[in-house]
């Protein structure tokens, strides 16, 4: 039992990649189409699960990642219902690729930064003795830290993103400096 949590999670199918909503934001489509070459990988559409809609506390994310008709930018499901980027040992995209949210996975944030408790979610018992959940991660929180605010920067333009579609796809430049670091 010497491989990583994410492939022992994914052998037991109780991942973050089947049962978590995956929001994209607009540098994340960007970062994945420029490293698989396409851009068939996301979709709009609403929370299925209620939880994901209900972001009162926390107004810059329902502000920006939230369209008019409730539907955001989520990563595909294959047919199985998993991430189409899970693999027999986790992720398949390299960890500066994935979506920030899942870099982020499994420290809980807000706009105000990392919180205190980590998500519920990863299967704790599958952690080995002696290791803590981040340990088996390999995960910091300084990373946390880093991801959050880089995932909150890119979330404040997704404005500009959906008024030129072309632009998420690389195919347009940002008008911004802000944008065009993406």
């Amino acid at each position: 039992m010497d491989d990583c949590l994410c492939a022992r999670c994914a052998r037991t199918r109780e991942t973050c990649c089947q049962f978590c909503e995956i929001y994209v934001s607009p540098g994340d489509a960007r970062r994945i189409a420029s490293h698989i070459g396409r851009h068939d990988f996301f979709e709009d559409r609403p929370p299925i699960d209620a939880r994901y809609a209900d972001q009162d506390d926390d107004p810059p994310w329902r502000d920006h990642v939230f369209q008019s008709d409730g539907s955001r930018r989520v990563l595909k499901r294959a047919l199985s219902g998993d991430c189409g980027f899970l693999g027999s040992a986790g992720c398949v995209l390299p960890l500066e690729v994935r979506p920030i949210v899942c870099r982020l996975y499994p420290f809980e944030y807000d706009a105000t930064g990392l919180k205190d408790e980590l998500s519920e979610g990863c299967p704790t018992h599958l952690v080995r003795p002696g290791m803590s959940l981040l340990g088996e991660l390999d995960m910091q929180p300084d990373d946390g830290r880093r991801w959050r605010d880089m995932l909150y920067d890119e979330i404040t333009l997704e404005s500009a993103f959906r008024a030129d579609p072309l632009m998420i796809l690389g195919e347009t430049e940002p008008a911004t400096a802000d944008a065009a670091r993406l």
